[in-house]
């Protein structure tokens, strides 16, 4: 990446992310640039909800050890804020245009200019998805895959409509208020986590009350305002043809909504994952739930975790040792494939062997065996496949008893992933 004058390199001090601010400047103003990672890594751009930023709608899913092992092993991610988002931003002059999901879109575009990236992976959120999902359809080569939690693809109903103009008129008068912050809230989370049974509001709940009153609301009102004179996108996602993964929390209020998206857009390209017990922001309260999912999504691009042995290594561990190694027998494991064809089902098994497994991972309840699938994984699976109606990866195993006593809990399956797979219609 060249340098430019029209762009301003901000340093942050970001505890974890280790990255770098970019201020880009655009045929449609400014616009925040957090680029951490390798820049010689293929790009995975990010796009938060609306009075997000990066930090609040994404750390929760890459301070994860899995996550980074995935994610940041194989991208340099480039965090986009909505115009006036980002930390510290001073207020959008009323004198600058307001801007539609139209122009945000073209501003995405104009950021992967300026920084040389011809293709990319995008990870949106809510407003953001539906931001990267209008890209997408603007700028079809330019994407290689979406990973979307709980989008939106339709134009406002009148009730979101009405809501989303006393949520105006409030940052517009008021400022952030305490009744704001209670509609944001509810918004990004479940009730769950909202009402503490305990009655002490959790970490992720004040972290997210601490920002939101560093909001500046004007321009939280102009991004807001973009969204809800969005416009209905259910023709263009017929014909979208990159590969996407669809997130979308239990008791979100986006729920149906990515439902329908995800028939839209066609059984041979996405794959929804439904959260159980979970609002709309799934990469803050129910991050782990995301992981294996996704890394089943980068498989079809090529993309790979980072072996768990790397890291034992860098500690000066031995990673051969055998006290690396969980106490579960490789031949207890049977990864296995419910394909439901009519009313019948059936397991597909695939072989495992030794080589398929990670060292074990320590976590609070002792050591646990992670499987690896083999690099053929899907192959193998496809080729013994006919006319099915879906295929349901499940963590199934020959004695399920005995592992779900040893498993993660995080592991424990709040997600439900399905593949549809249907014999082409040419």
């Amino acid at each position: 990446m060249g340098e430019s004058s029209d762009s301003v390199s901000v340093h942050i001090d970001m505890l974890s992310f280790g990255g770098k601010e970019h201020l880009v400047k655009t045929s449609r103003g400014s616009i925040s640039v957090y680029v951490c990672g390798d820049l010689e890594k293929p790009a995975l751009i990010t796009y938060p909800d609306v009075a997000l930023n990066s930090m609040t709608c994404f750390q929760g899913l890459l301070f994860s050890p899995d996550a980074a092992s995935l994610l940041l092993h194989n991208f340099c991610i480039y965090h986009i804020d909505a115009p006036g988002h980002e930390l510290g931003a001073d207020v959008i002059s009323s004198d600058v245009p307001l801007l539609s999901v139209d122009d945000l879109a073209d501003q995405v575009a104009e950021v992967l200019d300026f920084f040389g990236l011809k293709q990319v992976m995008c990870l949106g959120v809510m407003a953001g998805a539906y931001i990267l999902t209008l890209f997408a359809m603007k700028y079809q080569e330019r994407v290689l895959g979406l990973i979307l939690v709980s989008p939106i693809c339709k134009a406002t109903s009148w009730t979101e409509w009405f809501y989303n103009k006393v949520l105006m008129n409030l940052l517009y008068f008021y400022g952030m208020c305490g009744i704001l912050k209670e509609c944001l809230l509810q918004r990004y989370f479940s009730k769950e986590i909202r009402c503490s049974v305990q009655g002490a509001e959790s970490d992720i709940i004040q972290a997210c009350r601490r920002l939101l009153d560093e909001r500046q609301s004007l321009n939280v009102m102009r991004f807001l305002q973009a969204i809800n004179e969005r416009y209905d996108l259910t023709e263009g996602l017929k014909n979208l043809q990159c590969r996407t993964l669809i997130f979308v929390g239990e008791s979100s209020q986006f729920h149906d909504e990515s439902v329908y998206m995800s028939t839209k857009m066609g059984k041979k390209t996405c794959a929804l994952v439904e959260v159980e017990a979970c609002g709309s922001l799934v990469t803050e309260e129910h991050p782990y739930a995301m992981i294996i999912p996704i890394e089943f999504f980068l498989m079809g691009f090529g993309y790979y975790r980072q072996p768990y042995f790397a890291s034992s290594s860098s500690n000066g561990s031995n990673p051969t040792s055998p006290s690396s190694h969980s106490c579960i027998a490789p031949e207890l494991l049977s990864p296995r494939v419910w394909v439901s064809s009519s009313n019948q089902s059936k397991p597909i098994d695939i072989d495992v062997e030794q080589d398929n497994f990670y060292p074990a991972e320590e976590t609070k309840i002792g050591k646990v065996m992670v499987l690896r699938p083999p690099d053929d994984f899907l192959t193998r699976i496809f080729s013994k496949l006919s006319l099915v109606d879906h295929i349901q990866f499940d963590a199934v195993c020959k004695n399920w008893e005995q592992l779900s006593k040893r498993i993660r809990p995080a592991d424990k399956l709040p997600w439900r992933l399905l593949y549809d797979w249907r014999e082409s219609d040419e």
